[in-house]
C-alpha cells in the first residue's frame, strides 16, 4: 500500500533492511531555512557528516506529490532552487500528494515519513513549540502532537528561542514525551546553550540515550523523544544580542499580523536580519553538531 506514495532511496532501503543506522534530515531548511545556494550547501555538508559518523543520510520531502526518503543531490539541488515548495506539515502531506505537489517537510512530517520508512532518529535544527502569546492565540506547533505519539527520536538545539520555552515543556510534559539533556542538564535556547530550564534527563553518551530508547519503545510506550544538544560554544550567540532581535522581530510580526505557518520563516528572517546574518551562520553550526550526535546515537541503536 505504502509503495502507491512512498520512494525509498536505494542505498536508504538496503541499509534499513541490512539493519544499518539511518538518519532522518527534514527539508524545510532548504526551501524555507536559508537562500540558494547557502541551503544546498547546508544540506549535503549535513549529509557528509553523518556519513562521516558511520550512518546513511536520508533528507525526507514530498516532490511531484511523491514521499521521498533519501533525496538525490540533484533533487537537494532541486527544492533549494525551486519557488513554490509548500512548507508541508501533518496537515499538508495528503493534499501535496493527491496535488502532486513539492514540499518541504517540517519536523511533524519529516517524523510521520521516517516512521513510515521506519526510521527511528531524526537530526533537525530546533522544534517547534508553544508560540509566545499562545493562551491568547493557541498558537502551537504540530511538531509537539508529533513528538507525542510518533516512535521518531528527534536531536535538536532545543526549541527554537523566538517561542515560550517554558510552556513548551510543560506542553511535552502533559504528553509523555522525554526531554533529554545531551551532556547537559539545562535545556539548550538554539542559538545559546542555556535557557534557564532544566531537561527531564541528562545523558552523556550515545550509548546511553540508544538504550534507553530502545527500552521506551520496547515496552510499548509511544512517541518520540526530545534530544537536546547544546549549540557549541564557539558558535553561541551573545544571549542579550539574539533576545533582543527576538522580541524586536516577535512585535513587527505582532504589528504586521503575521500567525500560523508564515511566522516562524518571518522571524527567523527577520532576526537574521537584525543580527547581520550571525544567527543564520550559528543555526547552520548547530544543525551540523545536531548531525554527528544523531549519526553516533543511530549507530548505537542499530546494534542493540
Amino acid at each position: 500500500m505504502l509503495e502507491k506514495y512512498l520512494d525509498i532511496n536505494p542505498e536508504v532501503k538496503e541499509a534499513l533492511e541490512a539493519g544499518k543506522a539511518v538518519v532522518a534530515l527534514e527539508s524545510t531548511i532548504i526551501s524555507h531555512g536559508m537562500p540558494y545556494p547557502k541551503n544546498v550547501e547546508t544540506a549535503l555538508n549535513v549529509e557528509r557528516i553523518i556519513k562521516e559518523n558511520g550512518a546513511v543520510p536520508a533528507t525526507i520531502a514530498i516532490i511531484k506529490g511523491r514521499l521521498k526518503v533519501g533525496l538525490t543531490p540533484e533533487e537537494i539541488e532541486y527544492l533549494g532552487k525551486s519557488h513554490g515548495v509548500i512548507k508541508a506539515s501533518r496537515r499538508d502531506v495528503p493534499f501535496a500528494v493527491a496535488k502532486g505537489l513539492d514540499g518541504a517537510t517540517t519536523v511533524a512530517s519529516t517524523m510521520i515519513i521516517a516512521n513510515l520508512a521506519g526510521i527511528k532518529v531524526f537530526a533537525t535544527g530546533g522544534i517547534g513549540g508553544v508560540h509566545r502569546g499562545a493562551q491568547e492565540t493557541f498558537d502551537i506547533s504540530a511538531d509537539l502532537q508529533e513528538l507525542a505519539q510518533t516512535n521518531v527520536a528527534v536531536i535538536c538545539a532545543g526549541a527554537k528561542s523566538i517561542l515560550d520555552i517554558g510552556l513548551t515543556l510543560e506542553y511535552l510534559e502533559t504528553y509523555g514525551v522525554p526531554v533529554i539533556g545531551f551532556g547537559t542538564e539545562e535545556l539548550p535556547a538554539f542559538y545559546t546553550s542555556k535557557s534557564g530550564f532544566g531537561v527531564d534527563y541528562r545523558v552523556d553518551t550515545p550509548l546511553e540515550l540508544a538504550s534507553a530508547l530502545k527500552a521506551k519503545w520496547d515496552l510499548g510506550l509511544k512517541g518520540g523523544a526530545v534530544i537536546a544538544n547544546p549549540i557549541p560554544q564557539e558558535f553561541e550567540m551573545d544571549p542579550a544580542v539574539i533576545n533582543a532581535a527576538i522580541d524586536s522581530a516577535i512585535r513587527e510580526a505582532d504589528e504586521k499580523g503575521i500567525k500560523g505557518k508564515e511566522s516562524t520563516p518571518f522571524l527567523l528572517a527577520k532576526v537574521k536580519e537584525l543580527t547581520e546574518g550571525a544567527s543564520l551562520d550559528s543555526n547552520i553550526q548547530l544543525v551540523y553538531n545536531n548531525a554527528k550526535v544523531g549519526a553516533q546515537i543511530a549507530v548505537e541503536l542499530s546494534k542493540l
